[in-house]
């Protein structure tokens, strides 16, 4: 077994206060992920995981939907929403074939389904953050792991999930993005930040929701308290033109929201006589499904919180 401990720091746009009093809360927090042994040889069936979206009428939902049932060595085993009771699953989807999965709103009797067929199961929870607390004690409840992709879900859910999971021994992925590009952006800019003391976010959005993005927030979060400080030349400029300041190392993020733009993030470096750019362009809710397929496939090795998809690269 081996056991890796992961703070996790959340930080959200505001006061310096409000940033220091979420980060000594994120500071108290510990994902204790445990690897399982190899398990032995299992017989197809066996091997073959169980799938039941919770949020499958959204578009990521249908998205998974569909994904799920092509991915090699998965099964769609239910499909839960509010809406479109009764339909089939793979129909509202757009596929070709029905899956003859109805949607249900009864996430109960689909785990208990699951449960008596003593298959491997993830519940992948796209629902609001008012409901994953409930839903992960579920699955857990019938044996099941969880891949939780709720962006606004609070530090005080995480904080609630990571003890339950401990005590539960339980695998659970709560997962910022599912984006594998996005992620592969954080983890480069981590590294250019060690060379480079100027750098500004840009990031366009179709819409004008939450905005900074969360992936500009946890940029600045990422690159923030490394002993660097950045643009020190007008770091305390309070024009508006010059973007907003998040945390206090001098990282400024700039939001553009105009109709038909893909979303794009850019992270702009600059030296002495130079320039380095990185950029992330999403074009559609597809980009998400690589990472989810990862997830459900890991997640089951597990038997505690895991905070961030990154752990799995």
């Amino acid at each position: 077994m081996v056991t890796l401990c992961h703070p996790i720091r959340i930080r959200a746009s505001g006061s310096s206060a409000s940033w220091r009093r979420r980060n000594a809360a994120a500071a108290k927090v510990l994902c204790s992920v445990q690897q399982m042994p190899p398990p032995p040889p299992a017989t197809a069936a066996q091997s073959t995981i169980k799938v039941v979206i919770v949020g499958a009428t959204k578009e990521i939902g249908r998205t998974a939907v569909v994904a799920v049932s092509k991915a090699r060595g998965m099964e769609l085993a239910g499909a839960i929403d509010s809406q479109c009771i009764g339909e089939d699953a793979g129909q509202i989807s757009g596929m070709d074939e029905p899956l003859e999965i109805p949607v249900l709103n009864d996430l109960t009797m689909v785990l208990g389904s699951i449960a008596q067929s003593r298959a491997t199961g993830v519940v992948v929870d796209f629902s609001e953050p008012s409901a994953v607390y409930d839903n992960v004690k579920q699955a857990a409840a019938f044996g099941l792991s969880s891949v939780v992709y709720v962006p606004k879900i609070e530090l005080e859910t995480v904080t609630e999930l990571s003890a339950f999971c401990d005590k539960a021994s339980v695998g659970c992925l709560v997962a910022p993005t599912l984006s594998i590009g996005s992620l592969l952006l954080q983890q480069a800019a981590i590294q250019a930040s060690f060379h480079y003391s100027n750098v500004e976010i840009v990031e366009s959005r179709p819409n004008p929701s939450d905005l900074p993005s969360q992936d500009a927030i946890q940029i600045a979060n990422n690159i923030s308290d490394l002993g660097q400080i950045y643009n020190r030349e007008d770091m305390d400029s309070s024009s508006p033109a010059r973007g907003q300041l998040l945390g206090e190392d001098g990282v400024r993020v700039h939001s553009m929201v105009l109709p038909g733009l893909v979303s794009s993030t850019s992270i702009n470096f600059s030296g002495p006589g130079e320039m380095y750019t990185l950029r992330h362009d999403v074009a559609n809710v597809q980009c998400l499904m690589p990472g989810l397929i990862l997830a459900i496939r890991k997640v089951v090795r597990f038997k505690n919180l895991i905070y961030g998809l990154e752990k799995f690269l």
